[in-house]
């Protein structure tokens, strides 16, 4: 894994030690290991894993302001939250999910990891944002939802002139021009698009970068699933 990562790192451009590289290549072994107990990914084999959920969650590295407070909604098994804090160790991180068990594996895998500064939540977006509004630097999301729900889940935890940035895949641009008025409507404007060709599995990355132009209104984000089952226009 340590060389394919290597590889990989060099081809698009992503700074990272030799120290790094092992912790990814640690993280990638605890995660296949877990992933044996309870569904963590269906992604395993050690090229898909590294394609698909290293370098895709390593791009937006370079998005993220020095020393920012980050939370990532929806943290899954840590991606892209542990793959950002390994390559950004000045990264304050919060990983937010809704499933205690992926909470419990993601505290056991920091500190397996003895990484600093980062520590998993359990509880849902709507809630945690009641208490922790304009909290953060930057919100962060992969694989969770569309882009209209996610701004509604994401935006709120945004300090004013803070970023969300959301990693989506080749269908970004339907996204965009689905959650245009979501976006305004909850106080981002789009600033960034980073867009690269994964020659690997032939796909396109998209990383987008909105900003907090103005505060959410306090009515965002909904409870009752709404969010998901009634997205904003």
């Amino acid at each position: 894994m340590e060389q394919l990562l290597v590889l990989l790192f060099e081809k698009y451009n992503i700074a990272c030690s030799a120290e790094q590289i092992a912790l990814l290549a640690k993280f990638y072994e605890i995660v296949v290991e877990e992933n044996k107990k309870f569904n963590l990914t269906a992604i395993t084999e050690k090229n898909d894993f590294a394609i698909k959920h290293i370098l895709d969650c390593a791009l937006p590295a370079v998005l993220l302001p020095a020393n920012a407070k980050v939370i990532d909604v929806g943290a899954g098994a840590g991606f892209p939250s542990i793959v950002l804090k390994i390559l950004r160790p000045d990264l304050s991180v919060t990983m937010l999910d809704s499933l205690n068990k992926r909470v419990n594996f993601l505290n056991n895998t920091v500190n397996e990891l003895k990484l600093s500064d980062i520590m998993a939540v359990h509880a849902r977006a709507e809630d945690y944002a009641l208490l922790h509004r304009e909290g953060f630097d930057v919100a962060v999301a992969r694989a969770v939802a569309s882009l209209n729900t996610l701004a509604e889940y994401c935006l709120p935890f945004v300090k004013m002139g803070g970023l969300f940035v959301a990693l989506k895949g080749s269908n970004y641009e339907q996204e965009l021009a689905e959650a245009k008025n979501a976006i305004a409507t909850l106080g981002g404007s789009l600033e960034n698009v980073q867009q690269l060709k994964v020659d690997e599995i032939d796909s396109i990355r998209a990383n987008l970068v909105i900003k907090k132009v103005k505060q959410t209104p306090s009515k965002y984000p909904r409870g009752k699933n709404l969010p998901r089952l009634k997205p904003l226009a």
